[in-house]
């Protein structure tokens, strides 16, 4: 095995799973992807505690750490505890300054806790929790690539994101975000890469641009 490999690690957004990742294809001669999963979290389990117990996930030294949507607020927290070679945040939040304001108001009236997440067998729902639009004609999409609906899951990860205490951007990420995602609208100001036409799902229908840029950004 070639021990100069960088190992990268990607880790999908709220409710989804590693498929997103399908078409982000890097140089196999210098790279290795790894699709990292989510847990079911116990019900008491702090993002903190969370992060941790991901970080086992990760074995190889100096990785490369991506994380997208939630999956980008779960990375920053984990590269907390890890020796990375690069943290690279897609479609996220550098920090809670920058969730959107409907996010805001469920955590100031702690409606966050009387979500009908029992209803996650809807697809519909849990398209609008995990990526912001109503499924119409994406049906199979969302079912391609939603597949945890675990209402322990979800209760806890909304509650992770509306109650984020993260206060400024991570200084040594990479923050990568699109013009018109409509999940986190706010978030392409600052030290942000921003990639026009991009939405909340752009790892999926823009991975050309991540599969020619990553290299780049990685060995940067």
């Amino acid at each position: 095995m070639n021990s100069q490999l960088t190992h990268v690690y990607l880790m999908p957004g709220m409710a989804a799973n590693p498929m997103i990742f399908e078409y982000i294809k890097l140089p196999e001669k210098d790279y290795k992807i790894h699709w990292l999963e989510w847990q079911i979290p116990k019900k008491t389990e702090s993002l903190k505690q969370y992060a941790l117990r991901m970080c086992e996930f990760i074995t190889h030294e100096n990785a490369v750490l991506l994380g997208v949507s939630f999956g980008g607020i779960l990375a920053q927290e984990m590269s907390k505890y890890l020796h990375l070679k690069k943290l690279i945040v897609v479609s996220s939040v550098k920090s809670h300054h920058e969730l959107p304001k409907r996010l805001k108001l469920l955590k100031v009236t702690k409606a966050y806790k009387i979500l009908p997440t029992q209803l996650v067998s809807n697809i519909d729902l849990l398209a609008k929790y995990a990526f912001g639009e109503t499924i119409k004609k994406r049906v199979d999409l969302y079912k391609k690539y939603l597949s945890i609906n675990d209402k322990t899951y979800l209760d806890w990860a909304i509650k992770q994101v509306v109650c984020w205490d993260q206060e400024r951007a991570h200084p040594q990420a990479i923050y990568i975000h699109g013009d018109n995602d409509a999940i986190f609208p706010h978030s392409c100001g600052g030290n942000c890469i921003v990639i026009k036409g991009g939405t909340h799902i752009m790892i999926i229908n823009k991975y050309k641009w991540f599969n020619e840029n990553l290299p780049k950004l990685i060995e940067d």
